[in-house]
């Protein structure tokens, strides 16, 4: 769940206590709480712990001025490798657009928004 306002936002994980994250913008605290899931889910592993399995989102009692989300875990290899792909020029020009907004690479846009796609549940 999100909360919070315009430069100081929150998400905390309602099957997880401890983990939270945190961010200026709400990109920036969904990034965050990427990373803090990723984080649990290695400290987890390393315990010999399962991972919990998250309630279902309609499951979930959300407080009042709070915000449902999902949060993909993707896990990073580190390994970075080349994906060749042909996309139209319009597409190619959006993302570039939105890549020097956000002052990202056009690989770094590019995986952000497949995690936000991931967040919507595909």
């Amino acid at each position: 769940m999100i909360d919070g306002a315009a430069g100081a936002y929150g998400v905390v994980f309602p099957d997880l206590d401890g983990v939270v994250a945190m961010g200026d913008t709400i990109d920036a605290a969904l990034l965050n709480a990427e990373e803090s899931l990723r984080d649990y889910a290695i400290e987890a592993e390393k315990d010999g712990e399962a991972l919990a399995t998250p309630t279902p989102l309609e499951k979930v009692a959300v407080p009042v001025g709070s915000t449902l989300t999902s949060v993909p875990l993707i896990r990073l290899s580190g390994k970075p490798v080349r994906a060749n792909m042909m996309l139209d020029e319009d597409v190619l020009a959006f993302i570039d657009t939105e890549a020097k907004r956000r002052s990202m690479t056009r690989t770094a846009y590019v995986g952000w928004m497949t995690r936000r796609i991931a967040q919507l549940g595909g």
